[in-house]
């Protein structure tokens, strides 16, 4: 007789479900063995918070949930990194472990830890599956709450007697309900259109959001009909191709940088898809003074500097077709737009020239974007060369540049190069990270190597934790604790079996990019970075009055 497993594998599969990243243990053996004569690829990985970065960039990619698995106690609290990461940066997941037997959960016992208890607070639900008749509506439940906007990680905890339980008769997965789009409400726009036709300067900010819902050539059609310029949020870099004329760049460095100065100049900000935690709304609104119009599938958070003033809830398309029908604009030419473009495209051109070795970020940036294609893909982990990438690196379509800015976690982008690889395997993929973060995952090289996933990645060498330098510098005038020894790192490559590269000139880290990326290997780059420019960079934008 089949085994509860079985019913769960069956239940995974009605959800669609490609990939399980995870690490078996003693309690879900049944589980993995089950996925062996399944039509889903299990991805044994080297630590479960690996798996758990994995499944998130699967479900940010997919928009479906991604799927990690662990054992119980030590292995499910090492997911939940990742499981914490998806539900900040509103990416659907759904992380499983096992669970000691039911005979035993409810005393002291061996490996017993409250895992319920611990997942609840970074996840939209987690429960414990208390007997096998529970698994078809439990999983159901999982993949719905996950992928239901506002998309976020859910949990399952699964005891190891219900997971090797007879699977009762009669049991199957449950149909899948589809949510369907909602029409934005007409009384809704047309408040909205009241204050948006009253503006002398509106201004679109698109995150995440709008890149989940699909929104980008809905963006697109507005900004061109009303003539306005747009940001985006680092999360949701791409959704506005940065080589649009109205385009602004990014915000949400933690200076005053160059599109900031397209809010300062701004009465309304029209926000599609924005979500408060991408970054600090008092970055773009400090005096409360501009009128906002909140354009999503749910309504805001509640914040001092983020005061709606109408909000549209429902799909983001529909909804921005809707504002164009009912403000047909155009409206007048917003003062510094075509300056601010020209700033950020000046300080671009200037590093992709610049021979100084160790590399100018700049110049890392510049044939970072030179290697790769519109649709490729590179993940920036988060440190110092997140923000150099966030501001500087062109992104032309939605979810290419993948950067976490809800938990900003270290370490996520050599794990997620992975799952990214797998989602895209047409697509070139690029992991860049600071040595900090390469280190905090870097095991996954073995995944990628054994499991032949084609995969490169870049490695700004500083021996620090250079985020934190840089920030101790600016505000304390000195810095400490923060540097550290690296491994030879084209031998450390090597010895998993990968290729290694050490870029000595600044004349070579673009071919070997490309050369790396062509290949159909794992590689590892190590190039050294120059963060001096990193004060230079803020004492600049802190000199800056206005960009024209």
């Amino acid at each position: 007789m089949a085994s509860t497993a079985r019913l769960i594998v069956g239940c995974l599969e009605a959800e669609g479900v490609e990939f399980v990243f995870g690490v078996p243990g003693e309690e879900n053996i049944g589980l993995v063995d089950s996925l062996t004569d399944s039509s889903i690829r299990y991805v044994l990985t080297r630590h479960e918070q690996a798996a758990s970065f994995m499944a998130e960039i699967y479900g940010r990619l997919t928009g479906r949930a991604g799927v990690c698995s662990a054992t119980l106690g030590p292995g499910a609290i090492n997911l939940q990194l990742g499981v914490a990461d998806a539900t900040t940066n509103s990416t659907p997941l759904v992380a499983l472990s096992a669970q000691v037997g039911l005979d035993r959960i409810y005393k002291e016992s061996h490996q017993v830890v409250d895992l319920v208890g611990l997942f609840r607070p970074i996840t939209k639900w987690a429960d414990l599956v208390p007997a096998p008749e529970a698994v078809p509506e439990m999983f159901r439940r999982a993949f719905k709450v996950a992928q239901t906007e506002r998309p976020g990680a859910t949990y399952l905890a699964v005891p190891e007697d219900v997971e090797g339980a007879p699977m009762p008769d009669g049991l199957a997965p449950l149909p899948i309900n589809r949510v369907r789009a909602e029409e934005p409400s007409p009384a809704q726009v047309a408040r909205a259109a009241d204050v948006l036709a009253g503006a002398r300067s509106p201004i679109l900010l698109a995150g995440h959001g709008a890149a989940r819902d699909g929104a980008g050539d809905a963006l697109v059609k507005l900004a061109e009909l009303w003539n306005v310029p747009v940001a985006t949020t680092f999360h949701g870099k791409g959704v506005f191709p940065d080589d649009h004329p109205n385009a602004l760049g990014a915000v949400g460095f933690m200076r005053h940088d160059y599109a900031n100065f397209g809010f300062d100049q701004a009465d309304v900000i029209l926000a599609v898809g924005y979500e408060l935690q991408e970054f600090d709304p008092a970055k773009i609104n400090p005096k409360r003074d501009k009128q906002i119009v909140h354009v999503h599938r749910f309504p805001a958070e509640v914040d001092d500097h983020y005061p709606v003033a109408v909000g549209i809830e429902g799909d983001l398309s529909r909804s921005l077709a809707a504002l164009g029908a009912a403000v047909p604009g155009p409206f007048p030419a917003a003062p510094g737009t075509a300056a601010i473009r020209d700033l950020l495209a000046e300080e671009l051109t200037r590093g992709a020239g610049d021979d100084r070795f160790p590399l100018a970020p700049q110049r890392i940036v510049a044939d970072t974007r030179a290697a790769l294609g519109r649709e490729d893909i590179v993940l920036a982990d988060t440190g110092a060369a997140k923000m150099w990438m966030a501001r500087l690196y062109p992104t032309y379509a939605p979810n290419t540049c993948l950067i976490s800015n809800g938990l900003s976690t270290m370490g996520f982008a050599l794990p997620g190069a992975l799952a990214a690889r797998l989602v895209h395997p047409e697509r070139k993929v690029l992991a860049t990270v600071g040595d900090g973060a390469f280190l905090m995952n870097s095991q996954e090289i073995e995944t990628a190597v054994r499991e032949r996933i084609p995969l490169t990645v870049l490695v700004w060498v500083d021996n620090s934790y250079g985020l934190i330098e840089w920030k101790m510098n600016l505000e304390l005038g000195r810095h400490s604790h923060v540097r550290f020894g690296n491994p030879d790192l084209v031998k450390y490559a090597e010895s998993f079996g990968a290729r290694g590269y050490e870029v000595k000139a600044a004349g070579e880290l673009l071919p070997t990019l490309r050369e790396a990326l062509a290949d159909d290997g794992v590689s590892i780059i190590a190039c050294p970075v120059d963060y001096s420019e990193n004060l230079r960079l803020t004492d600049r934008l802190g000199e800056l009055t206005e960009p024209f």
